[in-house]
């Protein structure tokens, strides 16, 4: 058996990769929706742009499912404690997200351009609200969360939910919501062709650029713009059992930055987050679709991949009392708990990845007008 603090380091990186996952596999869907509007222009046009995720949007809520149930299994008093405090936050993920699987089966069964295109907005919804959310939450951890522990390990969220709307959140919500439009742009290009195509480069180029302005600013933001970053004075033991109160954590203005100074090849990860997004808007434009695609994953990759190597070992910290922060180290489940589920999880991701790998042999083939017009009665 593992020994516990080899647990913990390895179901972190688990959960990074089930979050990777979930931004790469169903965030150009979420990025076709949010060019959905923009994309088509007429109700055919739309069509096409729906048929490109259609067939398997839903398998990729596989990736998000899975990453919410590990959160759970896992780091129970992470997830506990984010649902406390940004409870509204992810209702309006929920109820934003409840307008895809209504939209993508129903929008073309009636004959009606109202009906049509009330969908049309609601699949946008679904598709442009979480991302921006999830940013937000992201630029709310970087900043620390006001959540505290008493004695019986009982957190109480100190916050409202307006606070979680501030400047530096905000711009994590633009550069997320930018990436996941970049990457749906790379996506609804690969799949489509002639005056869509032209619609979803210039969607994705344009996205592109603005991920790299608003990360790149983000970066600066947090290094110089007066963001006290966290830092371990005193460590729990890696090996012990979980006391999210038995440590000091002190803050600093480079205290995110601190694994970056130790570890110098983590820059990497910023790096392959502005040349992967700038790769995607120059592929793109030469129409090299897929090879862009891939470029747009590999930035994701970078951007997520810099704010988690940022914040090791911190995964929420605590802005009114920092000595209550979670990290790997004092918020996971028992060894046993860690033990079982890495034994599912041996099993059951490949089969992911499998079905995934599957259902993506779609993307060699285009989807077009007269692709709906022959599958009028099939087609979404």
């Amino acid at each position: 058996m593992l020994d516990y603090a080899t647990l913990k380091i390895i179901w972190w990186a688990l959960v990074g990769v089930l979050l990777v996952g979930f931004a790469i596999m169903d965030g150009h869907d979420m990025g076709v929706g949010t060019l959905l509007p923009f994309a088509g222009r007429s109700d055919e046009e739309r069509r096409v742009v729906i048929n490109t995720v259609g067939p398997h949007w839903d398998g990729n809520q596989v990736w998000f499912i899975t990453a919410g149930g590990a959160i759970f299994a896992a780091w129970p008093l992470v997830y506990a404690t984010a649902f406390s405090g940004f409870y509204w936050a992810l209702l309006a993920v929920l109820w934003a997200l409840f307008f895809r699987p209504v939209g993508f089966d129903y929008r073309s069964k009636i004959h009606d351009a109202r009906w049509r295109s009330t969908w049309d907005w609601g699949l946008f919804i679904g598709g442009a609200v979480p991302p921006l959310i999830f940013g937000v939450a992201f630029g709310n951890l970087l900043q620390g969360v006001p959540f505290q522990f008493d004695d019986y390990l009982v957190s109480t969220y100190t916050g409202s939910f307006w606070q979680l709307l501030n400047p530096f959140a905000l711009l994590a919500g633009v550069v997320s919501s930018a990436m996941i439009t970049m990457h749906g742009g790379a996506y609804l290009a690969h799949r489509t062709e002639g005056v869509i195509q032209s619609r979803a480069v210039s969607g994705a180029q344009g996205a592109a650029a603005l991920t790299v302005l608003a990360f790149v600013t983000a970066g600066l933001w947090l290094r110089f713009g007066g963001i006290d970053g966290f830092a371990l004075a005193q460590s729990p033991a890696p090996n012990g059992l979980p006391d999210p109160l038995a440590k000091v954590v002190v803050r600093s203005a480079d205290g995110w930055w601190s694994n970056y100074r130790h570890v110098p090849a983590l820059w990497a990860l910023p790096m392959l987050g502005v040349l992967g997004a700038a790769g995607a808007a120059a592929l793109v434009g030469a129409r090299r679709t897929l090879s862009a695609f891939i470029a747009s994953s590999l930035s994701m990759l970078g951007i997520i991949g810099t704010a988690g190597a940022a914040m090791f070992p911190f995964i929420m910290p605590s802005s009114s009392m920092p000595s209550a922060s979670l990290t790997v180290w004092d918020s996971v489940s028992s060894p046993m708990t860690l033990t079982l589920m890495l034994g599912a999880t041996v099993i059951f991701m490949p089969l992911i990845v499998l079905y995934t790998g599957w259902a993506y042999r779609v993307m060699r083939g285009k989807v077009t007008v007269e692709h709906i017009r022959a599958n009028e009665h099939t087609a979404y």
